[in-house]
């Protein structure tokens, strides 16, 4: 098993906080997984096994304390003393009134609360409703590249094993089939879209015409890493068709497939009036597996787009908001706003050793007054600073232990 130690450190900074730990993500990425590893963490660090209650409620075992009342009850009536126990509620959505029962916890001082639930009823905008904002929401993301190394350890070529990632899956059961039968991964990702699109979506949000969020969907994985509105979406499919689309219909999709995290936005900024812009966003999808199965080109196709999306959710886990930026006619792929008040600036691009592209991408950096750190991110092999710019070589950057 590999070891999530990026959100592990995170529930290792959060124990015994006051506060509810609620793990979110798209379907399969781990979250279970990574809650039974922090259990087993605490039991290693000496805390009594009975100092520990894990449910999960889809074992039939457990089908018995679904309703909240009766569960509320079996758990007090466990906790024997007044030290800390550390309560673990695998898939809470199974519990009738969920959210009565995490608040009747919390109000015990000597409770740790863990909660994990599916996306199809446990979204992050309905957390602070339900939970009434004394939550922390830990998201969760298939493999980043450097647990994918972990999985494929036997591979020392990191660059073929990184064109490998680009084009195939890193939730952790598709990365385990893959190494047993790849022809298992495509219909093992085939049935997590089609649990998302159908069940979390359509049958959530009783949606009539699925055919045209399939085409939704389609479009945006095709424009992952481009500038695209809801506008031009809808133009766009509404072209040559009988089945016009709406604006709003495009909005209330892309809201969907935002709640259910198979999609996440990255909003523009403008660098030189900071603030954020309304038009033309760019998007990227959770799992770059999941691309294929709506796209016809399917591998070493696009490769650019598909390495923007990589150093997305990579800028994502090292913490901060990440937005596209805009300054004066140029464009930044990535303005990464730190916790600490501090920025960081990325471009990305497969390759510039072609002078031409060399200077469009680093002539995107001239004109921004600040100092603050600005890195140039390719496939090519050499690491050089340049006037100021960390020009890095991405696989070296993604292995890196250290924040950038």
């Amino acid at each position: 098993m590999i070891t999530r130690e990026i959100y592990l450190q995170k529930l290792r900074q959060l124990r015994d906080q006051n506060i509810i730990k609620v793990i979110t993500g798209i379907r399969r990425c781990g979250k279970s997984t990574l809650l039974e590893a922090f259990k087993n963490e605490l039991i290693f660090k000496g805390v009594p096994k009975q100092n520990i209650i894990f449910l999960n409620f889809e074992e039939r075992e457990n089908l018995h304390l679904t309703e909240w009342t009766n569960l509320y009850d079996e758990i007090i009536r466990t906790i024997k003393s007044n030290e800390k126990h550390y309560i673990f509620l695998d898939e809470v959505q199974m519990v009738n009134d969920f959210e009565k029962l995490i608040n009747s916890l919390f109000t015990k001082k000597n409770l740790d609360l863990y909660v994990t639930g599916s996306n199809a009823y446990l979204l992050s905008s309905e957390l602070a409703t339900l939970l009434t904002g004394r939550y922390i929401a830990i998201n969760v993301h298939p493999y980043s590249f450097k647990e994918y190394t972990l999985a494929y350890s036997e591979e020392k070529n990191t660059d073929r094993l990184f064109r490998k990632y680009m084009n195939s899956s890193s939730f952790p059961e598709a990365v385990t089939l893959s190494q047993y039968n790849e022809s298992l991964v495509n219909d093992y990702l085939q049935s997590i879209y089609d649990t998302v699109v159908i069940k979390d979506i359509a049958q959530r949000y009783k949606l009539r015409n699925v055919h045209n969020l399939h085409r939704v969907i389609s479009f945006i994985f095709d424009s992952v890493g481009s500038y695209i509105s809801p506008t031009n979406i809808a133009n766009e499919l509404s072209k040559n068709s009988q089945k016009k689309i709406s604006h709003n219909t495009v909005i209330k999709y892309m809201d969907f497939l935002i709640k259910s995290y198979i999609l996440y936005p990255a909003p523009r900024y403008d660098i030189k009036g900071k603030e954020l812009l309304t038009t033309n966003e760019k998007y990227y999808v959770v799992d770059l597996g999941l691309r294929n199965i709506t796209t016809t080109n399917k591998h070493e196709t696009d490769l650019g787009h598909k390495l923007e999306n990589v150093v997305y959710f990579e800028l994502l886990r090292r913490g901060g908001k990440v937005y596209v930026g805009k300054n004066d006619n140029k464009e930044i792929d990535f303005v990464v706003q730190k916790h600490n008040n501090q920025r960081e600036y990325y471009q990305v691009a497969f390759t510039v050793n072609d002078e031409k592209t060399f200077k469009r991408e680093v002539s995107a950096f001239s004109h921004i007054k600040d100092n603050y750190p600005k890195f140039l991110l390719t496939l090519d092999f050499d690491n050089t600073n340049i006037a100021g710019i960390q020009k890095t070589n991405v696989i070296d950057w993604l292995l890196d232990e250290k924040e950038n």
